[in-house]
């Protein structure tokens, strides 16, 4: 069983950028597609990105496509987002989560999840 921590939520203004990391103990963090999500108020929680247990292939949702970039150090057992050019609409609670079966979208693909972080982007 995979523990997830995500840091390096904030509040930033419309243009800047962030970098969410998520921390992973308790697994074996290469056996695990990652997956970021986001979860705004009153709205369900949407998928971000994913990466490969490799880390050689990722998906990234339309919305963010070009602004945002998912990465992962296995030797470090960690996953990072890259955010560039922030925009109010990508306030969320955002979410990382480790499959152990499945490379996919959606939130039933993934077995573990961490408590979140909140990023809030002012315009």
């Amino acid at each position: 069983q995979v523990q997830l921590v995500e840091s390096g939520g904030g509040l930033v203004q419309a243009g800047d950028s962030l970098r969410l990391s998520c921390a992973a103990s308790g697994g074996t963090f290469s056996s695990y597609a990652i997956g970021w999500f986001r979860q705004a108020p009153g709205k369900e929680r949407s998928f971000v990105a994913v990466i490969s247990r490799s880390g050689v292939v990722s998906t990234h949702a339309d919305s963010v496509k070009g602004r945002f970039t998912i990465s992962r150090d296995n030797a470090k057992n960690t996953a990072s987002l890259q955010m560039n050019s922030l925009r109010p609409e990508d306030t969320a609670v955002y979410y990382c989560a480790a499959a152990n079966m499945y490379y996919g979208t959606r939130v039933g693909n993934y077995d573990y999840w961490g408590q979140g972080t909140q990023v809030t982007v002012s315009s």
